[in-house]
């Protein structure tokens, strides 16, 4: 033990004598590569750890359920569609597994109202819906940018929430089969979010209607979200546990994965995946979990559109569902959005999920 501890003192003067020998100039330049070290392990660590998550061949069961949806634009609304699009509709979804149809029929205004003029056509697109389509739902997709973050509505103030509840009931009167929820930023720890989807849990449930929200991403790292909205007052994570109390409280819930960031194919799928065995292991069996795929192109800071494919995405979706829970049935895929999506999208949704 004393030789250890003799050679131990001889290796450390060794490398204070070769230390003061540097230069200064050497000395900052290996000060560098060492901090630059510490920041680049962590990160080439994660990024491994994503790639990993895409190995792998996705089990035959991991397949459509007939419980996917497909966001779609106000024009459904306003008087800008026809009964020729409900049926060019009808045949774009012939053959997929799409139940839900999400119809922007907001902006709910600041204050929680929604005004009925923004929706005049709505009865008619339901009939519509319901008569090409016989199954599929109708859902009125509301939203708004929320406080604090934002300057818009306040889901804190017990009005506010009671507005919303009764645009619920709006657009429940209006024919729709269902509201679905799309709020953002909420950050998690809203005691006004959860509140308000008890609330309207109460009104749809009292007619037979389906309750489903638009959900942010979950911590890929405990705590990440509190760290996150600390340095740059942005909440772009929720916990798993504030997931999963959301998740409790409505029928269907709908992850918004994608917009991560990530600039290559496969740390996007990884991470998909990722982002599905997380929400699996909290969505209780019989809520609706829906992984969100990106039919729409950008190519900018938060979004990389050669990496964000639907192709990576399904695969990752798979991969995920196979790994937590290959045999759940209340599962499938949310399209966003209708209005930028090509044939290309379509295609790679059919052939990895559908066909």
């Amino acid at each position: 033990m004393k030789s250890f501890g003799v050679r131990l003192r001889r290796a450390a003067g060794a490398v204070r004598g070769r230390w003061r020998g540097l230069s200064r100039g050497r000395r900052i330049l290996l000060c560098a590569l060492v901090a630059l070290a510490v920041l680049v392990l962590p990160v080439g660590s994660a990024a491994l750890a994503l790639r990993l998550q895409y190995t792998g061949d996705p089990g035959a069961e991991a397949r459509t359920r007939g419980r996917d949806a497909v966001w779609l634009g106000h024009a459904w609304v306003d008087g800008r569609k026809s009964d020729a699009d409900v049926a060019a509709l009808g045949r774009q979804l012939a053959g997929t597994g799409i139940r839900d149809l999400y119809v922007h029929t907001g902006p709910l205004e600041h204050d929680g109202s929604l005004p009925p003029a923004l929706y005049p056509r709505a009865g008619w697109l339901v009939e519509a819906v319901h008569r090409t389509l016989p199954g599929v739902r109708v859902q009125s997709w509301l939203g708004d940018v929320v406080k604090p973050e934002k300057a818009g509505l306040d889901l804190e103030d017990a009005p506010s929430r009671d507005r919303v509840t009764a645009a619920a009931g709006q657009v429940l009167d209006a024919g729709f089969d269902g509201v679905h929820f799309d709020m953002e930023p909420i950050r998690p720890g809203s005691d006004g979010w959860l509140t308000l989807l008890d609330q309207v849990r109460a009104v749809t449930a009292a007619r037979g209607a389906a309750l489903s929200v638009a959900a942010p991403q979950i911590d890929p790292l405990p705590g990440l979200h509190v760290l996150t909205t600390g340095l740059t007052g942005h909440g772009k994570w929720w916990s798993q546990a504030y997931f999963a109390e959301t998740a409790r409280r409505v029928d269907q819930i709908a992850v918004m994965s994608y917009d991560t960031g990530l600039p290559v194919e496969s740390l996007y799928g990884g991470y998909v995946a990722q982002q599905t065995v997380l929400a699996l292991e909290v969505t209780p069996p019989e809520v609706d979990l829906l992984m969100g795929l990106p039919f729409f192109w950008e190519d900018k800071a938060g979004h990389y559109g050669a990496a964000e494919t639907v192709t990576a995405a399904v695969r990752g979706v798979r991969l995920g569902l196979g790994r937590e829970a290959p045999g759940r049935q209340n599962f499938g895929m949310a399209l966003y959005v209708d209005f930028a999506s090509t044939p290309e999208h379509w295609s790679a949704y059919r052939r990895g999920w559908t066909d």
